[in-house]
């Protein structure tokens, strides 16, 4: 669908990727009514909302748009593919075009001179004689360069979506493509199509489904590399896999070619296939490694991860006698720690990392807050520095403790995510400054991330791991977590015992009886099942048992997680739909605004979905008022802890209902009561490991709702967490050379672990 108008208001923009939710003006009268604003101007003019990459945010020039209509969660919104500015023939419409700031270095006074002195071969000039403009006063040298550099981008962006029009491209990804193939991207990408293949996320399938169309070359070596290296990336992204066994690739490689192809002798061979790893594998595109096939960057990162864990073990920090400030300490708090406990902390001194691990109840926020007390009292000019993967895990982890410095890891190291990283320059990242760092939930650290993080902490600093390898695996590749653990090379300390305050509870016994495949589970005030066929029947019983639990001990301190985000009546979607009437019913308009799709009402508990300076995603808030008045409608939201802030429509878009949310969105999370469906239509996410993890994020009270049979298979389970890794041996190989080079002796068992790994 193609559309001409003109840009009317911004309404969102983010700055890293260039996504824009914007609002247009036009005359055309075919806008769908739903996608139509409300509101009436004095134009006449219809007005919609558009979002894409890179958008024009003036209304100096028209567009044109090309795209299709989407209705999402904010309601019809125009979803762009590709658009390109209209220049009127006319010295007036020449003028604003070169003045509207597309064109970076030329505002509005320096256009009106260009056309005075060129008229209407201004453009002409500015293609093949651009140092003309080096006549028109204010242009130096330099402004031209940046004039010719922005122009020529523009040019090259268009030609390219124009090019690959069958491909819808956005502009965002016409920008990618610029980047990594450069001015002559254009006759590159005639040559072929599949050196798209090369560019970081664009995806063989979407290239590979476009140029069977045109009778392309089905064995062009540039498509068996693409789905090489897609198969590769697929593993990583979909079963966190670092690595395939060469065989697995071949024939995932395989299966990717020729799916499409319905005649067998048009297939490209495996021996094909075969031949590109080898190619691929000495050009250094693939690394290989017993013949297990990495990315290289994929290969690197657990590489160094490996080198830096055994350098920080290897590293002994100077012997400090603990045993008396530590009897200080749990005399002054009055502390009594089991053996396995004053283990950990003791091996927290004696070593620059070591791990604390251990199911809910058996006391690791205990021997968190020791360790932090005797350090403070041993080194007391020193900074300590907490770190969790999320916002709310490491609020949690300020309030166990009474440490108010906990931050998020991505915080701290100045983070953002994996694809963005890799293109800041090294003067960009920060390092940390602190002399001890102890991070919780370390279980959610995947592979890209802990390298991040090892690589950034200073040497000979004490770094303490805490977390439970038995919850869900990290949501990013790897298993780094449960790697280090069994390496047998840094010191773990498993506490085992259930302690006192969690005795009397059911929670702790029943997560131990889960983890280890047991399903003779104890039942009581603390833990319940209740049964229920189906999913309506499921979700009714649910928000009943929820109702009773809120009127109870307050909403803030129940929690319903469902495995499903938008799977029936027991979803997570379906379930907040339902609860907000019975929980938050219409009062008044006043009380309540819609947002997209979305209707927010004063009292609603909700989640944030983006990282923000002051709110992580993920973390719980409510709804306190919605005012409205000349300025627009704001949100007052409280997130709690003081965090009490005023959102904007454009603001409001980063949040959702959350009187339910998914078990993977839990994670890092505590609450005092946690409900949980258990529905034969959620089977295929049902498995040990996500159930452990709902369950462990209660403190007081579990509620399962559902079939037991259903709770038996989930137990059963456990196969979807297996992931292709290397680390636990990476880090063995390390340590026996670097303990050789220091004159260390490597233990029989480490190199009979080894030979196993091997």
């Amino acid at each position: 669908m193609l559309y001409r108008c003109t840009f009317d208001r911004k309404i969102y923009v983010n700055p890293t990727n260039r996504y824009c939710i914007i609002q247009v003006r036009t005359k055309d009268t075919d806008i769908p009514r739903e996608a139509q604003s409300k509101n009436q101007y004095r134009d006449r003019q219809i007005r919609f909302t558009a979002v894409g990459h890179d958008l024009p945010l003036t209304d100096a020039v028209e567009i044109e748009v090309e795209g299709e209509w989407m209705k999402g969660k904010y309601g019809v919104q125009f979803q762009v593919d590709q658009w390109h500015e209209i220049v009127p023939p006319t010295m007036e419409g020449l003028r604003t075009y070169l003045g509207s700031g597309l064109i970076k270095g030329i505002g509005p006074a320096t256009a009106a001179e260009i056309v005075a002195k060129f008229g209407m071969d201004a453009l002409e000039v500015l293609e093949k004689t651009p140092e003309r403009y080096l006549e028109i006063r204010g242009i130096t040298q330099t402004k031209l360069d940046e004039i010719k550099s922005s122009y020529a981008q523009t040019r090259v962006l268009q030609d390219i979506i124009t090019l690959l029009e069958p491909f819808k491209l956005t502009p965002k990804t016409a920008l990618k493509i610029y980047q990594y193939l450069g001015p002559t991207s254009v006759e590159i990408l005639k040559r072929s199509p599949f050196e798209l293949c090369q560019i970081p996320g664009f995806g063989f399938r979407r290239v590979d489904a476009i140029v069977l169309k045109t009778n392309s070359n089905l064995h062009d070596p540039m498509r068996i590399k693409g789905a090489v290296i897609c198969a590769l990336d697929d593993a990583r992204g979909t079963d966190g896999h670092l690595y395939l066994e060469r065989e697995n690739l071949v024939q995932e490689t395989y299966k990717m070619l020729n799916e499409k192809i319905p005649l067998k002798q048009h297939h490209v061979s495996k021996e094909e296939i075969d031949s590109m790893l080898d190619n691929l594998i000495l050009d250094g595109v693939i690394v290989s490694s017993n013949d297990n096939l990495y990315l290289p960057r994929v290969f690197a990162q657990e590489e160094e991860v490996a080198r830096q864990i055994v350098h920080r073990v290897l590293e002994k920090p100077p012997l400090e006698n603990v045993v008396p400030v530590l009897e200080n300490v749990k005399k002054d708090f009055n502390i009594k720690l089991s053996s396995k406990q004053e283990q950990a902390v003791k091996e927290a001194f004696r070593y620059n990392l070591s791990v604390i691990t251990g199911s809910p109840g058996t006391g690791k926020t205990t021997v968190l807050k020791t360790i932090l007390e005797v350090y403070r009292r041993l080194h007391p000019g020193n900074k300590i520095l907490l770190m969790a993967p999320t916002g709310r895990a490491s609020r949690r982890m300020a309030e166990s403790t009474g440490f108010k410095d906990a931050r998020t890891i991505h915080s701290i190291l100045g983070l953002v995510s994996e694809e963005e990283e890799a293109g800041r320059k090294k003067e960009e990242q920060r390092k940390v400054d602190a002399q001890l760092i102890v991070i919780d939930e370390f279980s959610m650290v995947d592979m890209w991330l802990a390298n991040q993080l090892f690589s950034k902490l200073p040497e000979n600093i004490k770094i303490v791991l805490v977390g439970d390898p038995d919850q869900l695996p990290s949501v990013g590749a790897g298993n780094v977590f449960a790697e280090i653990i069994s390496c047998g090379v840094v010191p773990v300390t498993v506490l085992n015992e259930i302690f006192r305050q969690a005795k009397d509870s059911l929670i702790a016994y029943n997560a131990r009886f889960i983890n280890s495949g047991n399903t003779k589970l104890y039942y009581g005030n603390d833990f319940v099942f209740i049964n229920a066929k189906g999913q309506q029947q499921v979700a009714d019983i649910l928000m009943e048992s929820y109702c009773m639990e809120v009127a109870e001990h307050g909403i803030e301190h129940v929690q319903i997680l469902s495995p499903f985000r938008s799977r029936g009546e027991a979803s997570v979607e379906q379930i907040n739909a339902t609860i907000r009437e019975i929980i938050n019913p219409f009062q008044s308009e006043d009380t309540q605004h819609r947002v997209g799709m979305v209707t927010f009402r004063t009292g609603d508990r909700i989640m944030q979905t983006q990282n923000t300076d002051k709110v992580s995603n993920g973390d719980l808030g409510f709804i306190r008022y919605i005012r409205k008045d000349a300025s627009g409608t704001h949100f007052g939201v409280d997130f709690g802890d003081g965090r009490k802030l005023e959102y904007s429509i454009e603001e409001a878009m980063k949040m959702e209902h959350a009187y339910s949310t998914t078990i993977h969105k839990s994670m890092g999370s505590e609450y005092d009561i946690v409900l949980i469906p258990l529905v034969k239509a959620h089977s295929i996410m049902l498995y040990r490991n996500l159930l452990y993890t709902a369950i462990t994020r209660a403190k007081k009270k579990v509620i399962l709702v559902g079939e037991k049979n259903v709770l038996y298979m989930a137990i059963h389970k456990n196969e979807i967490t297996k992931r292709n890794t290397r680390l636990g041996e990476r880090i063995l190989l390390h340590y026996k050379a670097q303990a050789k080079s220091k004159g260390i002796p490597f233990p029989a068992v480490l190199d009979e672990k080894l030979k196993k790994a091997s």
